[in-house]
């Protein structure tokens, strides 16, 4: 696995070594758009099933105009491709699923594209917002039918850089050519409900479920032409169980 890439190098030698001389003479790579997400407090498997999708993400190349899709990148994230049962959210529980821990992956991507300028195609919100990211800048992922895809609008390729450092979960996005607006994210928060606390009985002691937040927000890409709207998302509020 490579961190941030300098270039391809001389890709090709054609005719009297013009091919070379022309490669060698290409700018290298640098990163227009960037994102680290921290992976302290994830579970083993979750982290195992995070770095298998960073793998498979690092070193893709999107030629210019082309989709990327994350399922068919990624995916799909089952036994025999090496994956776990990690913890995932399914109707406000816990519950242990194949791939557990790869929307990570795919939440950091999703980011980096956005602050990259690619033009999205497709992205979903969690129905509750996760711990590693702020709610508005997630992207859920489940192999076949929800996915993360974006376009890449320059008319260079662009790469994809990804690698696991450490509780560090970085992506960038590289391409040949840096000129443009470098775009900034900001966000608006609509609305914001606190978790009631929920007693209810049981033989034992114990916390049930530990609430969520409920949040409702934009999320605007800005740049020097005008501000865009990427997303308004509404994450319900989870109420915190404790048994007694």
């Amino acid at each position: 696995m490579r961190l941030w890439s300098l270039g391809l190098g001389c890709v090709a030698v054609m005719g009297l070594g013009w091919g070379l001389v022309a490669a060698t003479r290409q700018s290298p790579e640098t990163v227009i758009g960037e994102y680290v997400t921290s992976l302290q407090g994830r579970t083993a498997n979750q982290r195992h099933n995070a770095l298998l999708a960073v793998k498979r993400l690092d070193g893709i190349v999107i030629a210019p105009g082309e989709t990327f899709s994350f399922n068919k990148v990624a995916g799909p994230w089952s036994r025999d491709r090496g994956f776990r049962r990690a913890p995932v959210s399914f109707g406000g529980n816990l519950v242990d699923q194949w791939g557990g821990g790869v929307c990570q992956t795919s939440s950091t991507l999703y980011n980096a594209a956005m602050l990259s300028s690619m033009g999205f195609v497709e992205r979903h919100p969690h129905h509750h917002a996760p711990d590693y990211i702020a709610p508005g800048r997630d992207a859920a992922v489940a192999f076949p039918n929800i996915d993360l895809k974006f376009r890449n609008p320059r008319r260079v390729p662009v790469t994809i850089s990804a690698a696991i450092s450490g509780n560090t979960l970085r992506i960038a996005i590289l391409s040949r050519d840096a000129r443009g607006d470098q775009p900034r994210i900001v966000q608006r928060v609509l609305n914001q409900r606190q978790p009631l606390t929920i007693t209810v009985a049981g033989d034992s002691q114990r916390l049930r479920n530990p609430g969520k937040f409920g949040h409702e927000v934009e999320t605007f890409r800005v740049t020097r032409d005008g501000k865009e709207l990427l997303s308004r998302d509404s994450y319900p509020v989870m109420h915190r169980v404790e048994q007694r």
